[in-house]
């Protein structure tokens, strides 16, 4: 009876497998950028050496996050890049995301900008249009749920205070805040930023719903409404 040929080893398996055990050992420390990426591809790439087609991704979009971000459609110009091995580096944004909205609900972010920026800086920071996001509240401050109501540039003229409010009496919330990005990297607040803060804080506690925060998210860090003192002082004034 002829014995069943097994197939060889393929080119890089070594390799591949000793990522992963530096990976399963000590997590990503001492990991290159470019072999984070090609760890990902190989979750989908059975028989093929992915480490040229992790550089090229890497020198394409420039930065692990850029890749990360990069749109189905984006990724699979990359040579050695496909539909199918492109799985990871989409599974895992989407599973961060995931995970750090679950952590946020049921908490209390009123007094932690720091902790709600960590979460918008993975959903909204590179977005390439301005979002502007809810996050809604309970009586007790604990997190309800959050949406993206508008997307677009954030004037006066475009956030609408009236479907905000009703957004909020929707999902039950007794407070609010608010939160978008700035394409341009830079969170430094604008005068619009301004503008619609106090007409959203005005609109809103019409209603009896608190407004906390308006936080704006840059490549460069956040602008804390709440922590430059301009909330308490819009409420101040419009007492």
């Amino acid at each position: 009876m002829a014995e069943k040929k097994q197939n060889p080893p393929h080119k890089g398996a070594g390799h591949r497998q000793r990522l992963r055990d530096r990976f399963l050992k000590s997590g990503l420390d001492g990991f290159h950028d470019y072999e984070i990426i090609e760890l990902l591809l190989t979750l989908a790439t059975p028989r093929k050496d992915c480490k040229e087609a992790a550089k090229s991704a890497l020198k394409k979009f420039k930065t692990l996050q850029n890749v990360l971000d990069a749109s189905p459609s984006d990724l699979v110009k990359v040579p050695g890049i496909g539909p199918t091995n492109l799985l990871g580096l989409n599974l895992i944004p989407a599973v961060s995301k995931r995970y750090l909205k679950q952590q946020l609900k049921g908490k209390t972010l009123v007094t932690n900008s720091q902790e709600l920026f960590d979460y918008l800086n993975q959903t909204i920071r590179d977005k390439k249009r301005e979002c502007f996001v809810a996050i809604y509240l309970d009586a007790k401050n604990r997190v309800i749920s959050d949406e993206v109501l508008f997307t677009g540039t954030v004037t006066a003229s475009a956030v609408y205070p009236r479907e905000v409010v009703k957004a909020a009496m929707a999902n039950a919330a007794a407070a609010v805040i608010f939160a978008h990005n700035h394409p341009s990297g830079d969170p430094t607040p604008s005068h619009d930023d301004m503008v619609i803060t106090r007409k959203l804080m005005q609109a809103c506690t019409l209603m009896g719903i608190t407004v906390h925060e308006h936080l704006i998210v840059g490549t460069e860090g956040y602008y804390s409404f709440a922590d430059q003192g301009h909330m308490a002082q819009m409420r101040t004034d419009s007492k």
